[in-house]
């Protein structure tokens, strides 16, 4: 067992019987009251958040997690199936692990899961991936005074929003996380 000095951003701990990672932490002394910790929980099978105040010096149970990249193979219904590149074993995950970064999966793209036990718990995709734009709208020239976006479909059929001087064939590097635009890639 730790305790609550031993926090840190990013560790999984058991919390109410229930598997969380510690999203942010801060030690508070308040004037000649005692020491506490306020610490911000993400439930990992729920996604939900949390907010939990321990007092300084109390024990948590600090969960061991392995973590693995796998290589995403194609999508089965509600699952993906992802493979060990080393022993090619496959295994099943659910789309709602993913979130709305599932949207911009591509095949062969390595992706790191954790692993609680042989459970995988968390997946945690590329932060930038380049996808070619296979539908837009033409941009219309000389409507360029602001920074304008269009939407456009990319080749796994997620949509962004894009600038106008992209155009169908072009590559773009988007952001997994936000689901933004970021550059245009030659």
């Amino acid at each position: 067992m730790a305790n609550t000095g031993d926090l840190s951003k990013g560790m999984f701990i058991r919390h109410n019987n229930e598997l969380c990672q510690v999203m942010e932490y801060q030690h508070r002394t308040p004037g000649n009251l005692r020491a506490f910790y306020q610490v911000v929980l993400r439930n990992v099978k729920t996604g939900k958040q949390m907010e939990h105040r321990y007092r300084a010096g109390e024990s948590i149970e600090v969960i061991r997690v392995d973590f693995k990249e796998m290589q995403y193979v194609y999508k089965d219904g509600t699952n993906f199936v992802l493979m060990d590149p080393e022993t090619f074993d496959q295994i099943y995950i659910s789309e709602v692990l993913f979130g709305d970064q599932a949207r911009f999966l591509k095949e062969e793209m390595i992706i790191k899961v954790s692993f609680e036990g042989d459970e995988p718990i968390g997946v945690e995709p590329p932060t930038f991936v380049i996808l070619e734009v296979t539908y837009t709208e033409p941009g219309v020239k000389g409507d360029t005074a602001t920074n304008t976006l269009k939407p456009a479909t990319l080749e796994n059929g997620a949509e962004v929003r894009v600038p106008l001087f992209t155009s169908v064939g072009d590559k773009v590097k988007v952001d997994t996380r936000t689901g933004d635009y970021v550059e245009r890639v030659k």
